[in-house]
Order: structure tokens, then C-alpha cells, then sequence
């Protein structure tokens, strides 16, 4: 990697760390739009997985006094059961269409969201929130975006940010768990991913500090404003991204 791309990928690095610190969530929206132009999908997937670890454990440490297992375990759950699903699915259906329709709904969504009073609150039981896990699982094994869906159903709830993050962080993370466990027993992890995770990290570690910094500073209503942009952001993603595929095929 020469000098140019060796910047841009720092830039990209430093970037979504400062959106995760600052949202809770989105690094790989943010870093993939940069790095699949100068590193392998392979290298993309393993580096989001090895530093959605550390974006969502920071984290969770500086909101541990909101953390309620009682909140997290249903989500935490679903999402367990249903990544794996999520991943299984991809052999059996078209993920392009799966990602357009997502995409669709999460533009429709947030769209509607920002220009509207906020929904809600509502009040889930914890085996509503175990199929909503399930379906933020199976989102995030078709399509990557693991944490799309628990993000969406923390904010429906009328909680605090600091509430918000204190749940849907937690999921992220065991998400990242498992992605990362998987990617390790498939050898994604190569000398050369390791040692671009090397390089990166204190760009990662300084921007997830910044974002972090600056979250401090907002109210819920920009926390609440900032979660439904970056989900828009997602969405057009995935219709880019579908748009994109099925062009080339």
C-alpha cells in the first residue's frame, strides 16, 4: 500500500471512529465506503468485526452505570440465533433484493421519522424483543448491518441517549463476537489484516475518544436526529449497493 492509500485508509479508520464514539454505532458504514476501494472485502469484513470490538467495548465501559442485563439478554439473544441464520440465508436467497427491500424500508423509515413528531414511546416485552433480535441477527448476516434493527427498536422505547447506547451497544458487541470467532476459524484474519489493524488502531482509538467527547455535549433530540441520518445513510447504502450489483451481473 503506498503512501496515498496508506492515508486514506488512516483517514477512513480515524473517521469511523469518531462516528462510532459519537452514534454507538455505523463505523462500517462509515469505513467500508472508503476501504473496499483500497483493501480485499475479506480484509473490510475482518477489520470492521476486529474494531467493532474495541468501538463497542469502549463503549459500554464509559455507560456502565446504565447497563440492565434485564434490557440487553432478549436482544442479545435473538441477535445470537440470528446471525448464524442470517449467514445461512445467503446461500438459499438473492441477497441483492434482500438489501434493496431493507434499504427501501430504512430510507421510507427514517425519512418519515425525521420530518415527524418521534414515535412512540413503546413499551416491548422481552419475547418481542427476542424476535427483534432475531431479525436484527439475520439483517446483520445477510447484510452486515447487525445492528440496524436493535438501534431502531432502543430508540422507539422514548429512553435516555445514554440509555440507548447502554443496550444497543452491548448487542453490537456480542454480535461482533461472533462474527469475529467465525472469521477467525475461516483464516480471515492474515499477517497483512493484523498488521492493518496495527497501523489504524490509534487513529481508531483517538477518533472513538473525540466522538465521545463531543456526545457528551449533545441532547437526546440531536442523539435521536443523528441515529435516523446515519440509518438513512445505511439505507441508501444498501440500494446503492444492490443497484450496483445488479448492473454488474
Amino acid at each position: 500500500m503506498d503512501g496515498h492509500l496508506l492515508l486514506l485508509y488512516i483517514l477512513a479508520t480515524f473517521l469511523g471512529g469518531f462516528v462510532s464514539g459519537f452514534s454507538g454505532f455505523a463505523m462500517g458504514i462509515v469505513v467500508s465506503g472508503i476501504w473496499l476501494h483500497i483493501i480485499t472485502p475479506i480484509q473490510v469484513a475482518a477489520l470492521i468485526a476486529g474494531y467493532g470490538l474495541l468501538t463497542q467495548g469502549y463503549g459500554i465501559a464509559r455507560l456502565r452505570h446504565e447497563l440492565s442485563w434485564r434490557s440487553i439478554w432478549p436482544l442479545m439473544l435473538g441477535t445470537a440465533i440470528g446471525i448464524p441464520i442470517g449467514v445461512m440465508l445467503l446461500t438459499r436467497t438473492n441477497p441483492t433484493y434482500v438489501r434493496f427491500g431493507v434499504g427501501v424500508l430504512l430510507v421510507l423509515y427514517a425519512t418519515y421519522s425525521l420530518v415527524r413528531p418521534p414515535l412512540g414511546p413503546f413499551k416491548i416485552s422481552s419475547l418481542a424483543d427476542i424476535a427483534i433480535g432475531i431479525a436484527n441477527g439475520l439483517l446483520g448476516g445477510i447484510t452486515g448491518l447487525g445492528g440496524i434493527i436493535s438501534t431502531i427498536s432502543c430508540q422507539l422505547r422514548g429512553w435516555s441517549k445514554d440509555k440507548q447506547r447502554a443496550v444497543f451497544q452491548p448487542v453490537l458487541f456480542a454480535a461482533f463476537v461472533i462474527i469475529s470467532i467465525s472469521q477467525l476459524i475461516a483464516g480471515s484474519y492474515t499477517p497483512e489484516t493484523v498488521k492493518l489493524y496495527g497501523i489504524g488502531l490509534p487513529f481508531m482509538v483517538a477518533g472513538i475518544w473525540i466522538g465521545f467527547r463531543l456526545y457528551g455535549t449533545i441532547k437526546d433530540e440531536t442523539f435521536r436526529k443523528t441515529v435516523l441520518v446515519l440509518v438513512l445513510i445505511a439505507g441508501a447504502s444498501l440500494i446503492v449497493s444492490a443497484a450496483g450489483f445488479q448492473s454488474r451481473s
